[in-house]
Formats: C-alpha cells, structure tokens, sequence
C-alpha cells in the first residue's frame, strides 16, 4: 500500500495559488510525517550566488564555475539556514555530518562540510543550493491540496539539476502532462 505522506514529490503551485511566497512554485517534499512536513523551494533564486557564501565561509573554490551558480530561496522559513540536494555517492553512501535521505537517489545534507568539499571540488557532480525552507504543520499541507492548492508528483532529478530555475514550474507540470497556463483558476469536488 502506497504512503499517505509527500515524501520525494514535487509540490507545484496551483495558477491561483496566490500567497506570495509560492505562487508558481516547485518545492521538492524532503520529509514529510504525522507531525508536518519540510520542503525545498527549487525556482527561487536569489541575488546570490555561490561564490558568495563560499565567500562568508572562508573557502577558495578550485571550480570558479561553480561560484556562479545561483543559490535558491528554499521557503520563507529560516533564510540563514542553508540546504544541499543531491544525489548519493555512486556506492549509495553520503559522507556528510547531517543528510536525510529524501529518496534512494537523491539526499538533502545542512552540514557546511559538503560546502567546503564542493569548494575543493570533491562534492556531489550535482547541487542544488537554497537557503530556507518551506514547512507544514500536522495537517496543513494535506488541507492545501484538498483546498486545490498543489498538484503534486514524484520528483525528477532531471527538474533538480538539468532543467533551467525558469522552466521548472512548467516542467514539473508536464511530468503530470498537464499545461499549467491552461489550467482554470476555478476548483471543484467530484
């Protein structure tokens, strides 16, 4: 029998989704459980990149590539808090202080250890960057999506690292087969 609980799904923001803070959203569901759930905003950047929190931390990246890579808004709740995506090593091990595994191919490491492996360019071959997360009482989200709020499928790790921040929200819609910009902004029960 399938879980209840979003774990390892993409939440895509409703076109009359209109709070702000996820209108034409993607957030990636890295826990979810009786007591809530914690999600990744992926189509978010902010004016930031990389480069600068390599910067705040004291470490010289050999890449400088991927100093200019954009880091993402993960949610309104605790900007300072930084979150890595990425998928495990190839033998399926994450050598990080503190990683969840979200699903068997991808994880979410906050430790700074990860950044400072990044930076000497022997982290993950793909990252996805945010700072804050977005999050969900007992309840709340399973609320939003009966109020029409979401659509939700499981995540892609094409969307994550190879699909551009702009296209993502149409791209998840797709993995449903749906055109979002035609959907009605009006809702209803069967």
């Amino acid at each position: 029998m399938p879980s209840a609980y979003l774990t390892n799904q993409l939440l895509i923001a409703m076109p009359s989704l209109a709070d702000p803070n996820f209108a034409r959203s993607v957030t990636l569901i890295c826990e979810h459980n009786d007591q809530g759930a914690l999600g990744i905003m992926i189509n978010r950047p902010m004016n930031m990149l990389l480069g600068e929190v390599f910067s705040q931390l004291s470490l010289n990246p050999t890449d400088p590539k991927l100093a200019q890579q954009p880091i993402l808004r993960g949610g309104p709740v605790q900007l300072e808090r930084g979150f890595v995506l990425h998928p495990p090593d190839a033998d399926g091990s994450t050598p990080w202080d503190s990683t969840l595994r979200v699903s068997p191919t991808l994880r979410v490491t906050t430790s700074r250890d990860i950044l400072t492996a990044m930076a000497r360019g022997e982290g993950p071959e793909h990252a996805v960057i945010a700072l804050g997360y977005a999050g969900w009482d007992a309840g709340q989200l399973e609320e939003e999506i009966r109020s029409n709020s979401w659509l939700n499928v499981t995540a892609d790790e094409g969307i994550l690292f190879s699909t551009p921040i702009e296209q993502r929200w149409h791209a998840a819609a797709k993995l449903l087969g749906i055109d979002i910009e035609r959907l009605s902004n009006q809702a209803g029960h069967a």
